[in-house]
């Protein structure tokens, strides 16, 4: 299924939007929008550029924070995940995705934290700690990510 160009725009705009406007934490169809984009993209720079365009439209406006680039960098893996299930059909494998995308960016963004910055120690109890205070943003991420029109399983109709 070939996508207008037309929705492409469109899909960076309502990404910007959503991260622009007040919302819980990480409540927002970035990871979706990379899933969905990475499935449906002819070529995969397509899809890889979608994610990170409209983070950085966004982050104008927000302002950068520390740490920037390794949430672009996870933010990717829907992506990459997209392209991984582009020819297989069935929520249980849009499921399985948007469950592996969320979950692959809260461990991802956590480490980080962790490892670049200086709230947690560095040590065999550091880690764990800063994944245990990481979790209620994670419930905002994984809601988003399944429960939602926005999310991977509301395009599971147009999934091929």
């Amino acid at each position: 299924m070939e996508i207008p160009k037309r929705l492409w725009i469109w899909m960076v705009i309502l990404a910007t939007c959503a991260r622009l406007v007040p919302h819980p934490w990480n409540f927002t169809p970035m990871m979706a929008i990379g899933l969905f984009t990475g499935s449906h993209a002819r070529e995969a720079s397509s899809g890889v550029l979608a994610t990170p365009l409209a983070l950085v439209r966004s982050d104008v406006v927000l302002g950068l924070y520390p740490g920037f680039w390794y949430v672009y960098a996870a933010a990717l893996i829907p992506v990459l995940l997209g392209r991984l299930i582009r020819d297989r059909s069935g929520a249980s494998v849009i499921a399985a995705a948007a469950v592996a995308s969320s979950l692959s960016f809260f461990l991802i963004t956590n480490f980080m934290f962790w490892a670049t910055g200086q709230l947690y120690p560095y040590t065999i109890g550091g880690l764990p700690a800063c994944y245990l205070a990481g979790i209620p943003f994670y419930q905002n991420q994984r809601w988003a990510m399944t429960s939602t029109p926005l999310g991977p399983l509301g395009y599971s109709a147009v999934t091929p």
